[in-house]
C-alpha cells in the first residue's frame, strides 16, 4: 500500500497492489468538498489510467447532514447509486450514542 502515489497525473491518495499487474486505487474525498461532482465523474478514472490501476474505490466522507444530502443527490444526479466502488462514511457526531451510555 503506498500513500499519495503520483503516476504522473496526480497523486491518488492511496495505491495498493497485488503483485505486478493488479492494482487498485483508494480516494478518499469530503463530502463537503466543492469539486466532489467533478472529482466523481473525471478524476479517478485518469488516475486510474495513469496507475494502469484494474478498480478503484471511492471513499466519501460525511459530517453532517447537510453533506449526506449534498452527496447523495450528487450520486443520484451522476447515476451512482448502489455502485459498490463508492462508500459513503457516515462521520457525524450527532446521531450516535455516547460511548459512556452505550
Amino acid at each position: 500500500m503506498t500513500r499519495e502515489a503520483n503516476d504522473g497525473r496526480g497523486p491518488a491518495d492511496y495505491k495498493v497492489s497485488s503483485g505486478a499487474r493488479d492494482h487498485s486505487l483508494v480516494e478518499m474525498k469530503l463530502g463537503s468538498n466543492p469539486s466532489l461532482e467533478r472529482n466523481l465523474k473525471n478524476q479517478t478514472g485518469i488516475y486510474e489510467r495513469a496507475s494502469d490501476a484494474t478498480q478503484s474505490v471511492k471513499i466519501i466522507i460525511c459530517f453532517s447532514v447537510r453533506d449526506q444530502r449534498r452527496v447523495t443527490e450528487i450520486l443520484k444526479r451522476l447515476k451512482l447509486e448502489g455502485d459498490s466502488s463508492i462508500v459513503v462514511v457516515d462521520a457525524r457526531i450527532d446521531n450516535k450514542p455516547s460511548g459512556s451510555k452505550a
